[in-house]
């Protein structure tokens, strides 16, 4: 039996689209093995998103070849994407693929078995105008499953390189998406994390259709679903209708991913985000009268070319308060390629390190403070996997659907992938601790607020 083995760097949309791959080489007979270990095949799905994304992807597909000299090694992904003759000129690269056509990846390593020719199957991304399907009808990760449904976005941020990597927004036709959700919900997936390369911008392509009609489609029609997350949502992107449909669902997890990438007008300016702060923060205070007290987590880019301190000071200001529950902090990185990366006035590494550094207490701190709110109550969680790090046996950890990772205590490992509800009994920042209540049963909606 022929086998494989898969290396993900980057993204969530990277590890869903290794999954899907893994599908084709399965339904073609190869046994997957771990990636450090002897395989016929290596495939390294690559990121492009910082210079250093590429650097990391190079000594990956380097330590494939190392590994075994005689195996088929396949790279695909962003930096395939921009940079293919770079990728093909690393001594013992046999076959890329970018962004698109990863179904006929099987195809080239025949064909290069055959003709023992270096295959680049690199297309314009520009011009792929249709959504490439592919399945994922389960996951190696038992407990959450993500729907990809969408690719490409239009925005072209000066800091941003993806829409060169992923091309312009394609959309997953809804009866595919609302098919793959059955599946999955059918496989035994309690929670599904909706996932894209601009995820809430689903629809702009297609007529008479958008993200607010597809969440409620998936409430809707989708059989047994338990739980739903939205990976990623941006402000201009948070409609009225979409602000209704939130308000209605029952499914929703009270948690948004709204990337704010700086709190002051002039930076967002120059990073041409398509919105303000005011803006921003008018969309939050919408979503808070839909879904209370929900769980507010963000990506912040610091230090980005020509941010003055009181231009940092707004953002620290902003973030404070709004109460955000979570920020995934950046220092601004030079992309080759961007706008961003010519502008004058770049700001030294060791002043971002410092804001870096600041807006990460903040975070800490706010995210503590969210927590305590749920001392005491007893929320939905979905256990991952055993905590076992420096506890004995019989403890879990998983996430509540507003975003609190908890652990607690039940006996036997039949737990995970299940729904349950736990009462917090201490809360801190990363981690919770929690008593188990119980199972919910399968018939049961879930609970809403309590």
């Amino acid at each position: 039996m022929p086998s494989v083995a898969f290396h993900t760097l980057g993204c969530k949309v990277n590890h869903y689209e290794t999954e899907a791959i893994w599908q084709l080489f399965k339904n073609q007979g190869y046994d997957r093995k771990d990636f450090d270990k002897s395989a016929d095949v290596y495939v390294i799905n690559t990121c492009t998103v910082t210079n250093t994304g590429d650097q990391k992807s190079r000594q990956v597909i380097r330590r494939a070849i190392r590994s075994n000299p005689d195996a088929v090694i396949c790279v695909t992904g962003c930096y395939a994407q921009t940079s293919p003759a770079e990728v093909m000129s690393i001594p013992g690269v046999d076959i890329v693929v970018g962004t698109q056509d990863r179904s006929k990846l099987t195809g080239f390593i025949d064909q290069y078995r055959r003709e023992r020719e270096p295959i680049n199957g690199v297309s314009d991304i520009m011009k792929a105008k249709v959504y490439e399907e592919l399945d994922v009808p389960s996951f190696t990760d038992r407990t959450r499953a993500s729907l990809k449904i969408q690719e490409g976005c239009n925005n072209f941020c000066t800091f941003c390189i993806i829409p060169w990597a992923r091309g312009l927004l394609r959309s997953r036709k809804p009866e595919n998406v609302i098919k793959q959700a059955q599946q999955l919900v059918d496989a035994g997936y309690k929670e599904i994390v909706l996932t894209g390369i601009h995820t809430a911008g689903y629809g702009e392509d297609l007529e008479n259709y958008n993200f607010a009609r597809l969440l409620r489609d998936l409430e809707e029609k989708v059989v047994g679903l338990k739980r739903l997350r939205i990976s990623s949502i941006e402000a201009s992107q948070i409609t009225d209708e979409v602000v209704d449909v939130v308000n209605r669902s029952h499914v929703i997890a009270r948690h948004l991913h709204i990337p704010l990438q700086s709190g002051s007008d002039g930076v967002l300016k120059r990073m041409r985000r398509k919105y303000t702060t005011a803006f921003f923060e008018e969309k939050i205070e919408s979503l808070r009268k839909a879904l209370p007290d929900f769980a507010l987590t963000s990506d912040v880019i610091v230090g980005f070319p020509g941010e003055t301190e009181e231009e940092f000071e707004e953002t620290y200001h902003f973030i404070s308060r709004l109460k955000f529950s979570e920020l995934h902090v950046f220092p601004y990185s030079q992309r080759t390629g961007t706008p961003a990366a010519q502008m004058p006035d770049q700001v030294p590494d060791d002043v971002k390190h410092e804001r870096v550094m600041r807006l990460i207490e903040l975070s800490d701190r706010l995210s503590q403070e969210y927590a305590r709110k749920y001392k005491d109550h007893v929320l939905e969680v979905i256990p991952e996997e055993p905590f076992n790090h420096h506890e004995p046996d019989g403890w879990f950890v998983g996430f509540t659907d507003n975003y609190l990772k908890v652990k607690f205590h039940y006996p036997s490992h039949d737990i995970v992938g299940k729904l349950v509800r736990v009462k917090l009994t201490e809360t801190g920042y990363p981690i919770n601790e929690g008593r188990f209540v119980r199972i919910v049963d399968e018939g049961e909606q879930p609970a809403a607020n309590f």
